[in-house]
């Protein structure tokens, strides 16, 4: 099959670009912040593009999504990447939601993902305990008690939890930090007595937090799956999380090379273009081949997600490599071919980088990706 957009794709994606650019300019990053708002994100615009039925293009129709593909929904991440739109689709939509999706009761969905498509409801996934991903070694603990579960333990880089109206929690409720079973997941209220929020920001401004758990209780009702068996779900919500950040990078790093190349044909140095200049040429060139090379791979796994096809772990990895490794050539670069401007908070360039370093190690680096499909792989 050719990796192109079909019609319909392509409509999107035009759409998508239209409201883009008329409501996410780039200053809207600084805007956000320097302005000490601690969503570090507008929630109006996030429900404009729910009223869009952006928010629920991979949900079902019976829960208010629009029940189309990962394909659709990487369209319209692309787009957002471009403007560097700082949105809850990652903390809300690919994780929060998609672990509901897979693994939550019927009550659990008829509860909130109505509400997530709405735009009315911003959920977070707590899972992450160190400062790269190795999302099984989980150290937070969950006992049983008269009443349910106390849970006591530390999460980090939680994307998305500053404001969330409900947090799903992974805990080990059996085996050892590193083993993928013994794993639980708990839908639990922000406000709970023994949870304590620290916000934080990351290197792109974007809202995340630390979470501390001193024996906070949570009801039996609010397990989310199988006891002990929450990694066969997030297994599969890892991909598509992947999979639809790997398209919100690849809109950052397109628009960065763009943005470069439209700098080489105008800025002049020694009565020239720099852009004339042949070892500026080679690069741009290299940057080019790397861009498409992305490109296509992030459809590839965009298209092995919607087909539910065998070799989907091993196609998001590959296109997760292969683009976090891109965008980090296309942000060494274009800051450099910018020269000292590059450098400043002045020029947009300088985000853009920023932007693509945070979502490059997000959900695992280009390393992590390389090992996995090595091993996926039988090697």
């Amino acid at each position: 099959m050719a990796l192109v957009l079909s019609e319909e794709q392509q409509l999107l994606k035009n759409s998508a670009r239209e409201f883009v650019k008329a409501n996410f300019p780039v200053d809207q990053v600084r805007q956000l912040r320097d302005g000490g708002d601690p969503l570090c994100y507008c929630r109006e615009l996030w429900q404009q593009m729910a009223a869009l039925g952006w928010a629920g293009i991979i949900f079902p129709e019976e829960y208010g999504g629009l029940g189309l593909g990962y394909a659709e929904l990487g369209v319209v991440l692309e787009e957002l990447g471009r403007a560097l739109a700082a949105q809850p689709f990652l903390s809300t939509v690919l994780l929060a939601g998609n672990t509901l999706l897979l693994g939550g009761s019927e009550a659990q969905k008829q509860r909130w993902l109505p509400g997530i498509c709405a735009g009315e409801s911003t959920l977070a996934l707590a899972f992450q305990e160190s400062g790269r991903f190795s999302p099984w070694q989980v150290e937070t603990r969950a006992e049983v008690v008269a009443d349910g579960f106390c849970i006591s333990g530390e999460k980090r880089f939680v994307l998305g939890a500053c404001g969330a109206d409900q947090l799903l929690v992974l805990a080990r409720t059996s085996g050892a930090s590193g083993e993928k079973e013994g794993l639980s997941l708990f839908l639990m209220a922000p406000d709970t007595p023994g949870l304590e929020t620290t916000p934080q920001r990351l290197l792109d401004s974007r809202n995340a937090a630390v979470l501390n758990f001193d024996k906070a209780t949570v009801p039996a009702s609010q397990l989310l799956g199988e006891l002990g068996k929450a990694a066969e779900i997030l297994d599969i919500v890892f991909d598509c999380a992947s999979a639809g950040l790997n398209a919100e990078l690849l809109g950052t790093l397109s628009e960065a090379f763009e943005r470069t190349l439209d700098y080489l044909k105008t800025r002049q140095q020694f009565g020239a273009l720099i852009g004339s200049f042949q070892a500026l040429k080679h690069r741009a060139a290299d940057m080019f081949c790397e861009c498409e090379l992305a490109a296509s791979l992030t459809l590839e796994a965009l298209r092995a997600l919607d087909e539910r096809r065998d070799d989907m772990p091993l196609m998001v990895s590959a296109a997760k490599a292969r683009t976090a490794d891109v965008a980090n050539l296309i942000g060494r670069e274009s800051v450099q071919m910018f020269g000292g401007i590059g450098m400043t908070d002045e020029e947009d360039i300088g985000l853009y980088m920023k932007r693509a370093r945070v979502a490059e190690i997000t959900l695992g680096d280009s390393s992590y990706h390389r090992e996995r499909f090595a091993s996926l792989s039988g090697f």
